[in-house]
């Protein structure tokens, strides 16, 4: 009866320590099963210090179970130096340009300004020398019915002179011409005989002459005499005769290219 009593004893024992051990090794897989369900990758795992990973409440605890160390806040330390550094810099730099460029915006406006100005300038002077030119343009009218030569500045009669003109058969020649020829002390060759009349005060051609018209052969223009007794009459061969003063005074008021009209 003892005997009997121990073995279901033993058997007790021995089912609750087989039963303990099954359990234990249960319990186990369940934690590894738990653990492994928990883990995740190295590449999800927040590691630069400072940074919080989002996540479930297990992987919250995983990623930030380590803090960062002293020299890692030190060098986030500089990190962060250096950038305020580099955006002083810039705002600095910016400072900088808006100040440089406000000089030079206003030196852009003012050259333009001035360009501006001189472009004004130049038409301005442009039109007054138009002006000019045209006001102070000289030009001689002869008018053969009152025997007498006038020298115009723009609109106004500055000079008027006496004259004689081509007689009959050797009519001064009408129309609008331009100054040709000029000459002191000229030598006069005769039109009809040819005879040469060397230059001075007595000669048929006075002291200046002013030729306007030439057919290739003769010529046609102003000139002194010394024979003034005859001014106001037709007695030239075309040209027109005048005081060596007066045409001394008219060789003076024209040029090259000074307009003449002679009109009736």
């Amino acid at each position: 009866m003892a005997m009997v009593k121990n073995e279901s004893l033993a058997r007790t024992v021995m089912f609750i320590c087989f039963g303990t051990a099954i359990l234990s090794v249960a319990i186990h897989w369940r934690i590894t099963t738990t653990q492994g369900q928990f883990k995740k990758p190295a590449s999800t795992v927040v590691s630069r210090p400072g940074d919080v990973y989002t996540g479930s409440l297990g992987e919250t605890a995983f990623g930030a179970s380590t803090p960062p160390t002293k020299t890692s806040q030190r060098a986030s330390q500089t990190k962060s130096s250096v950038t305020e550094s580099h955006n002083n810099a810039d705002t600095v730099n910016q400072n900088v340009a808006l100040t440089t460029n406000t000089p030079q915006k206003s030196q852009k406006n003012t050259s333009s300004g001035e360009e501006k100005k001189s472009i004004f300038s130049q038409i301005f002077q442009q039109n007054k020398s138009s002006n000019q030119s045209g006001s102070n343009q000289k030009q001689v009218v002869v008018d053969l019915s009152d025997r007498r030569t006038y020298v115009y500045q723009g609109d106004l009669v500055v000079a008027s002179y006496p004259i004689a003109v081509g007689k009959k058969g050797w009519e001064t020649p009408t129309g609008t011409f331009v100054v040709d020829d000029m000459q002191h002390d000229p030598i006069w060759r005769h039109p009809i005989t040819g005879k040469v009349f060397p230059a001075g005060s007595d000669s048929p051609l006075g002291e200046r002459w002013i030729g306007f018209w030439s057919d290739g052969r003769n010529q046609i223009g102003f000139h002194g005499t010394p024979d003034v007794h005859l001014l106001g009459t037709a007695i030239s061969h075309g040209c027109l005769r005048m005081r060596n003063a007066d045409v001394r005074l008219l060789y003076d008021q024209v040029g090259i290219g000074t307009t003449v009209v002679v009109r009736e």
